[in-house]
């Protein structure tokens, strides 16, 4: 009978007990592989929003690593010796679903870390900075995501609108900004039936509209005031641009574009002054929802000046033909390098002062090793750009000493800087975040 027993229910308790384990041993044994290559190969540097992991108080469950959105196309988290780790720390973008997963709050969400230093505006939870009536939302407070965006400037109006501070002569809210957080602050402000005024001076999308033509924009489903769900997991650039200016269109939402701010002033008797080229308006709150792009890293060298050089890659057509140098480790470098190597006649080069793409996607850096084995792209690691001529480039190389290149286009896509100087004359505060909350 007991023999009977063991094969009916014994047995099979031991064979899923037994694939379990090596179940287990093979994920583990993977993470660590995914863990020492990022590592090996430069990537061990968190690019923006990441986790940090108690190992004290995670019990291994495995909670956040199944619920990481970028799984599994991509393996941010893993388990190595029973503990969750950042398995690739540069491909962790920010969702903070771990954390919300972790069934014993072993998982923090910091900006930077120990190596790397990160410049954040100091903000409540409700968004709003040190300067009463002042809000920020989006890139520019940290968070690049377009879902996190989205949420951020609709939450950030509603907190405004809660308050019901509302004067004759000033305006309920100045929006600046009509990127992701931006557009679906204006949206919440017509919903609420709130006076706005919403300034953009560009077009519709803010950094979305400086992409690539035809980059892949990754979303999650989010709220949209009016409109409702938002469902796109995967899009490009213009699918979700015209997605946009349909809702535009349909609910009538006024956004006054080409009008940039020069100056926010905040007035002794409360409020703000909102100062633009075209006029000034006052308002009780402002939200500042312009990102970090407004404000590109330049290199600093002789030339810089010149009408060839630009900051971003719009169409990589214009390029057709071409000797262009495109500056950068990020994955804006990378994709304008690759995308205008794919094209006819072209010669590209790529120069950056790092020994690895440590910032960039796996499948930037793996289009860049494409480009680079066929020969239409030359990758130039530990170089910097030393000076720009109107036909040539001079380059400092690590191994090769100085290098001169015929030059017809220089492209840099060194990064975006946090506007300080203009939030210092409005009194922001902001903090350096070294693997912080």
């Amino acid at each position: 009978m007991g023999t009977l027993l063991w094969a009916v229910y014994g047995a099979p308790m031991l064979l899923i007990c037994l694939w379990y384990v090596l179940s287990r041993r093979r994920s583990e044994a993977h993470s660590r592989t995914v863990y020492e290559t990022a590592l090996r190969e430069g990537l061990g540097e968190p690019v923006s929003l990441h986790p940090i992991i108690n190992h004290s108080l995670c019990v291994g469950c495995g909670a956040c690593v199944r619920a990481c959105p970028e799984q599994p196309e991509h393996h941010v988290l893993g388990l190595i010796d029973t503990k969750a780790h950042l398995i690739s720390p540069s491909e962790c973008i920010g969702h903070g679903a771990c954390r919300t997963a972790c069934p014993v709050g072993a998982i923090t969400l910091v900006f930077g870390s120990e190596k790397r230093g990160v410049d954040i505006p100091v903000l409540t939870p409700e968004f709003e900075t040190n300067v009463p009536g002042l809000f920020i939302a989006g890139e520019l407070g940290g968070m690049g995501l377009i879902r996190n965006a989205l949420t951020q400037g609709r939450e950030a109006v509603e907190c405004v609108a809660g308050r019901k501070v509302r004067r004759k002569d000033q305006l309920d809210i100045v929006i600046v900004g009509a990127g992701p957080a931006g557009f679906s602050a204006s949206l919440t402000a017509m919903s609420l039936g709130m006076s706005y005024v919403t300034l953009e001076q560009e077009s519709l999308g803010g950094c979305v509209f400086q992409y690539p033509r035809g980059k892949l924009v990754m979303t999650q489903p989010a709220e949209l005031p009016i409109v409702g769900k938002v469902r796109f997991t995967q899009t490009s650039k213009e699918e979700l641009l015209r997605f946009w200016q349909d809702i535009e269109r349909k609910t009538g939402v006024a956004i006054r574009y080409r009008e940039r701010v020069e100056s926010i002033t905040p007035q002794n008797g409360g409020g703000f002054e909102v100062a633009t080229a075209r006029g000034k308006y006052r308002a009780s709150a402002v939200l500042l929802a312009i990102g970090r792009r407004g404000t590109p890293r330049k290199l600093g060298v002789p030339g810089e000046e010149l009408p060839k050089v630009v900051y971003r890659l719009i169409d990589p057509e214009q390029y057709i033909g071409k000797r262009v140098l495109v500056v950068g480790g990020g994955d804006s470098a990378l994709e304008a390098a690759a995308s205008i190597a794919e094209l006819e006649n072209t010669r590209v080069a790529l120069s950056y002062r790092g020994d690895a793409f440590a910032r960039a996607k796996p499948r930037n850096r793996a289009r860049i090793e494409q480009a680079g084995q066929s020969g239409r792209l030359h990758v130039l690691l530990g170089s910097q750009v030393r000076q720009i001529a109107a036909d040539v480039v001079t380059l400092a190389h690590k191994d090769r000493g100085e290098l001169t290149l015929p030059n017809e286009a220089v492209i840099v896509s060194a990064g975006g800087i946090l506007p300080n100087e203009f939030l210092n004359s409005i009194g922001v505060r902001v903090e350096t975040k070294f693997g912080t909350a």
